[in-house]
């Protein structure tokens, strides 16, 4: 018993954590892939625990999860379930399975097999031996070329530059593995509005980038629309950069000089030149063109003033619905 205890204690504990909205056709299909990597973790000294966060979702993706706990035990898998009580969106729900994850490594990815655990493993590897880095962020190895890329592309680089953050990592996803040190900085951040691109590198720790290109979904449709993309990143810009209000403030100053270079013109012109004072043109031009940027500038502030306005509520980040956990190995009394 005594060497049993001490083998137990020495197992470290790699924790997945998936992220789920509808996926009710992928989760027999995901927990099949993930158990092929637990006897490789094993042979490294790791036991392997999922946690599902399901992000309230309207299919039977909630029973399809528990329905895995018999077989989880049998292949020496810990599983976890947290259930909210309505969509509150990934950012959450990968906040909630980091909060409910004990792993001495932990991994945010998807139930769709677009990120295969496979793939989680060749990652948690790498990071294994490279003891220096906390971090390894899984980077799209094919973007492509269509315009959607490009503006992904250039989002990374606006995020970059505009946050004074330098460690963010180009193309990388939100599928990535990393240190419990690295885990237990992002549960120090409770904010509401979650961007966990920008908040893996605002922790500042070091990120190796992994190239992988993800397989096609196993069962149904991607809920990320276009529009939902670029809320998103709009999202993840003003939670990390001022930049926006400083931008607000050299409009205004650039039109207010504008504005006065303008009356001075038509001053002069009216005193030396005797023209006429411009019309109802100029005034209408005028008017419209300052009353574009006022709203403008005014529509930069509400963004941020709504954002505190929330945060100013601590309201919780997701609200549990129901737990269930199957503990692959049991403690002793």
């Amino acid at each position: 018993m005594e060497q049993e205890e001490a083998l137990r204690m020495n197992i470290r504990l790699f924790s997945l954590i998936v992220s789920a909205y509808n996926e009710g056709g992928n989760i027999d299909g995901f927990f099949e892939a993930a158990s092929t990597i637990v006897r490789p973790l094993a042979e490294q000294g790791f036991r392997l625990e999922i946690v599902f966060a399901d992000d309230g979702s309207s299919d039977k993706t909630a029973d399809k999860i528990r329905g895995l706990f018999p077989a989880a035990a049998c292949n020496s898998i810990d599983i976890k379930l947290v259930s909210f009580s309505r969509n509150f969106g990934k950012e959450a729900a990968m906040y909630a399975g980091l909060k409910n994850a004990a792993g001495d490594f932990c991994c945010f990815i998807d139930a769709d097999l677009q990120q295969r655990p496979e793939t989680a493993l060749a990652m948690l590897e790498m990071l294994l031996l490279n003891p220096d880095y906390d971090c390894v962020a899984a980077c799209l190895e094919n973007r492509g070329t269509g315009v959607r890329q490009k503006l992904s592309s250039s989002f990374y680089k606006i995020l970059s530059k505009s946050s004074g953050m330098q460690d963010v990592v180009d193309e990388a996803s939100d599928f990535r593995v990393f240190s419990r040190a690295v885990a237990d900085a992002l549960l120090d951040m409770p904010e509401y509005y979650r961007f966990s691109k920008g908040l893996f590198a605002w922790v500042g720790f070091k990120t190796l980038p992994f190239p992988y290109t993800p397989d096609e979904r196993h069962s149904g449709e991607t809920t990320w629309t276009f529009p939902k993309l670029v809320r998103y990143g709009i999202g993840g810009i003003l939670s990390f950069s001022t930049a926006p209000l400083q931008v607000a403030i050299w409009l205004g100053l650039f039109t207010s000089a504008a504005a006065l270079i303008y009356f001075i013109v038509v001053i002069c012109q009216r005193l030396f030149i005797g023209i006429e004072i411009p019309g109802y043109a100029t005034i209408v031009a005028l008017l419209l063109m300052l009353g574009g940027v006022q709203l403008l500038v005014l529509g930069i502030l509400g963004e941020y003033l709504a954002r505190i306005y929330i945060q100013g509520k601590d309201r919780p980040v997701f609200i549990v619905k129901s737990y269930s956990e199957q503990l692959a190995i049991q403690e002793d009394e």
